[in-house]
């Protein structure tokens, strides 16, 4: 229970357990078991609260709401198709994948960078919702990332973005845009932002939160095993990168 709490998924506590005790299947347990021993549960709190805490806990699904249409026309864009083709598979660190989630009333907004080889995932505290505000939050944190790995980020054409060509000036990152309602092309960072979710739910006055409360949300993403490393965390296989890409380096963010 206190691994759902922290809204690990049965799978990501399932993988850790084999992980930790690959010797001993009575100290192991699959995910279906974790979703079964939930559901058998007799009604009350417990049950409600930690069936809750499941990415997907709160039973019907809701229509979608279109929101507020944020394309608008960006000068000079790159396509994603331009892209270099180690980024598309993959290969190389130091590619970022970036969206801004949106507070109550689009009024607020917090952006979101994922590096798309480590799924390590960086927050960032954003002054309000316009194009100034964009270049200047996610130049600020992409630019302590070491130079090595902040080659590259993929970005949809959202309004807030017609200033790319600054951020790119600020940190030397380029910046390719993916096709319109196309959210597959920038698949790590749509997981993410549905994961962010859990703790900046919809209808949230994003400004209120600190970039210390931002730094500590991503810790807690960046600590859960995920599947696609190996049963390994994100931090864990940026920490390697980054020792690889500049030895002796002490900060991740």
């Amino acid at each position: 229970t206190y691994l759902l709490r922290k809204y690990w998924s049965p799978r990501q506590i399932a993988i850790t357990l084999k992980r930790m005790y690959p010797n001993d299947p009575t100290r192991q347990v699959s995910h279906e078991a974790i979703y079964n021993a939930l559901y058998v549960m007799p009604r009350g709190s417990l049950k409600k609260e930690l069936i809750a805490c499941l990415r997907q806990g709160k039973g019907k699904r809701r229509p979608r709401s279109r929101g507020k249409d944020r394309r608008r026309q960006i000068p000079d864009l790159v396509s994603i198709h331009l892209r270099p083709p180690e980024i598309e598979d993959r290969l190389m660190p130091g590619h970022w994948e970036g969206d801004l989630i949106m507070g109550a009333s689009n009024r607020s907004a917090v952006g979101t960078l994922v590096e798309r080889t480590t799924r390590f995932v960086i927050l960032v505290k954003m002054d309000g919702t316009t194009a100034t505000d964009a270049m200047v939050g996610f130049s600020d944190k992409l630019n302590r990332v070491p130079r090595s790995l902040r080659l590259s980020m993929t970005y949809d054409q959202g309004s807030e973005m017609v200033k790319h060509a600054e951020i790119t000036q600020r940190t030397g990152t380029a910046i390719y845009f993916a096709d319109p309602h196309s959210p597959w092309q920038r698949g790590s960072n749509e997981n993410t932002n549905g994961l962010l979710r859990q703790y900046l739910p919809k209808g949230t006055d994003l400004s209120t939160y600190t970039q210390e409360e931002l730094d500590e949300i991503a810790d807690s993403l960046n600590t859960r095993p995920r599947e696609t490393l190996n049963a390994k965390t994100p931090l864990e296989v940026y920490a390697e990168v980054l020792q690889k890409s500049v030895p002796g380096s002490p900060a991740l963010q």
